[in-house]
């Protein structure tokens, strides 16, 4: 981890308590997943301290609904249902919050301005499919909307034969080499 001191006096940032907007960088810090730099600043006016994040701005991805709608890509929106699909499972947050960021990269990786609900979605459970099988078929479950047991039954069976071949992703041992 990298920390950074300084006394640099920035006109940038709006004290929270009092709107001076004229504070210094107490301190700086790299975050642990190296996305962000959390810096601590007190302000020149009232001397009150608070914490700000300086993170890399990406292209907004706009995500096709169903329903041909569009809003923007907001991975946070993929943690609640990660979470329920998780429940009374052996999976950390730490653990959820880890397959949050791995989708998100994917999704910007893509280098598309527009991804569709269903590609999300299937990033989604390829990345729950390495974590946890019942939270997978959990998520599929509603996911891909089953509407009757031998739906479900079909999903069980592709990730029956996946365990057998020492696969999680679908493709044969052969396949990732």
């Amino acid at each position: 981890m990298c920390i950074i001191l300084t006394n640099e006096v920035s006109a940038e940032v709006k004290c929270v308590f009092c709107d001076c907007m004229q504070s210094r960088v107490v301190d700086s810090r790299l975050s642990d997943d190296g996305t962000s730099i959390r810096r601590r600043r007190e302000c020149e006016a009232c001397g009150r301290r608070f914490t700000t994040y300086e993170k890399v701005e990406m292209i907004p991805v706009m995500v096709v609904k169903r329903d041909k709608t569009r809003q923007a890509f907001d991975a946070a929106k993929i943690r609640p249902g990660v979470i329920k699909a998780c429940e009374k499972r052996p999976v950390s947050l730490g653990q959820i919050d880890d397959l949050v960021r791995s989708v998100e990269k994917k999704v910007y990786s893509m280098g598309d301005t527009e991804v569709t609900s269903l590609a999300v979605g299937e990033i989604v459970m390829e990345e729950l499919k390495k974590l946890d099988e019942v939270a997978y078929v959990r998520f599929a479950s509603v996911y891909r909307q089953f509407k009757d047991i031998q739906t479900f039954m079909n999903e069980l069976s592709k990730l029956l034969t996946d365990s057998e071949m020492g696969t999680t992703d679908g493709q044969t041992p052969a396949d990732k080499y």
